[in-house]
């Protein structure tokens, strides 16, 4: 199983901020999301540059804004993600298991 490398954390906040808004401005999408602007300008780029968002100039109250918007792709990798994570808990994913101590060397680990 391998994830969407470019869902990072501050990307799933900016897209998780985005799925209940037609569009948010960057003020709105910097406070719903919780990063700051250097954050929120390189992380929402790239997730532009994937097709997973939208943006689009406009005015308001006579300034320009940029507008963001999830995008049918970016809400399928969501979905994608998703159906991984439930995959995982239900013990259908593959995972790696963890390395456990061998039988026996109980001995050398406790010794002194």
């Amino acid at each position: 199983m391998e994830f969407d490398r470019l869902l990072t954390p501050s990307r799933l906040r900016i897209l998780a901020a985005l799925v209940p808004h037609e569009g948010l401005v960057f003020s709105d999408l910097r406070a719903a999301s919780g990063l700051g602007d250097g954050n929120l300008h390189v992380h929402a780029a790239k997730l532009a540059a994937a097709g997973y968002v939208a943006l689009r100039k406009r005015r308001r109250n006579g300034r320009q804004v940029t507008e963001f918007r999830i995008t049918d792709t970016g809400l399928e990798a969501l979905r994608l993600l998703s159906r991984e994570i439930d995959a995982l808990l239900a013990g259908r994913g593959s995972v790696p298991e963890p390395k456990r101590p061998r039988r026996g060397d109980d001995s050398q680990v406790w010794s002194t």
